[in-house]
């Protein structure tokens, strides 16, 4: 009998919730630490943190994935991913920039299994995902007027995709290596390729106990903790699922906001709050009807 899928998304879960501390986290950075150089020093950490991970569980060995070209893509994908999302936040606002972000990777992850993989993520997952959406929506934008930037809004989506792609690609990478070995690779490589925008940001902040505090939080536990979950789940789960029960993410940032940062949620956002996390229950439980038929199954076919 297979080890029910539940487990896998409390994984997946789990690691949103650990993205969710990122802007909190963020706010406690000292004066002069832009966005763009907080995130490059976030997968360097990350990246160095998960790689000696996977060295010491003996993931490593035989090497095959530095010289596949999905690693690469997978690696670019994330790179690409801070750097439109960034952008994106910088041209239309952070509120309209992470509502298209994290509400568009569920839906470009839908569209990526119909076409490429030939699956049907199924009606439970469109509307656990339709539901978690709007949720975000809401929350984030707690019913405000925005203005909207076009180019802005271009960058979002491409972040969203960049996102859907990485999980896409990392699922293929996960059939045949352990996650420990597919995370510390793709984001080694990945914080390479951003290793150069560290050159044009100052990185004074870095000189500072709660500059390095930040800085390792952020690589060590919102980075490298998160994605070997992550990874771990997306490995025993569909992804367009994973991607959406990454929508956990907002949620756990407007409570640590409301808590910790002493944030007032608008009744919009409240409502949106429990949207979201009505959505993220019934992905949580997609499949696992089917799941049972199949336990049964099995056990029918053994008596």
């Amino acid at each position: 009998m297979k080890q029910n899928e539940t487990f896998f998304s409390i994984l997946v879960l789990a690691a949103a919730m650990l993205w969710g501390t990122t802007g909190t986290a963020q706010s406690f950075a000292p004066p002069g630490a832009s966005p763009l150089s907080v995130g490059s020093v976030r997968l360097a950490v990350g990246g160095a943190a998960l790689l000696i991970f996977a060295w010491r569980r003996g993931a490593l060995e035989g090497k095959t994935l530095w010289y596949k070209g999905s690693t690469f893509f997978a690696a670019g994908c994330m790179s690409a991913y801070q750097l439109f999302f960034f952008a994106g936040v910088l041209k239309t606002g952070v509120a309209v920039g992470t509502v298209v972000t994290i509400g568009s990777a569920p839906v470009f992850a839908g569209l990526i299994s119909m076409i490429f993989r030939r699956e049907n993520p199924g009606l439970k997952w469109a509307a656990a995902t339709l539901l978690s959406v709007i949720g975000c929506v809401l929350l984030i934008t707690g019913g405000k007027k925005l203005e909207v930037n076009s180019i802005g809004v271009v960058l979002a989506l491409g972040a969203g995709v960049s996102y859907a792609l990485y999980a896409a690609v990392s699922k293929e990478l996960l059939e045949s290596h352990p996650p420990e070995a597919v995370t510390g690779v793709v984001f080694s490589i990945g914080a390479l390729f951003l290793s150069p925008v560290l050159l044009f940001y100052n990185l004074d902040w870095l000189q500072t106990i709660q500059g390095i505090s930040v800085a390792l939080h952020l690589g060590l536990v919102a980075t490298a903790l998160a994605y070997v979950l992550f990874s771990h789940g997306l490995a025993k789960i569909s992804f367009p699922k994973a991607v959406t029960l990454s929508l956990a993410e907002p949620v756990t940032a407007a409570a640590l906001g409301l808590f910790l940062l002493k944030e007032k949620l608008s009744l919009i956002s409240q409502i949106g709050m429990i949207l979201v996390f009505a959505g993220l229950v019934i992905a949580s439980l997609a499949g696992l009807r089917k799941k049972r038929i199949e336990c049964v199954s099995e056990i029918s076919s053994k008596d």
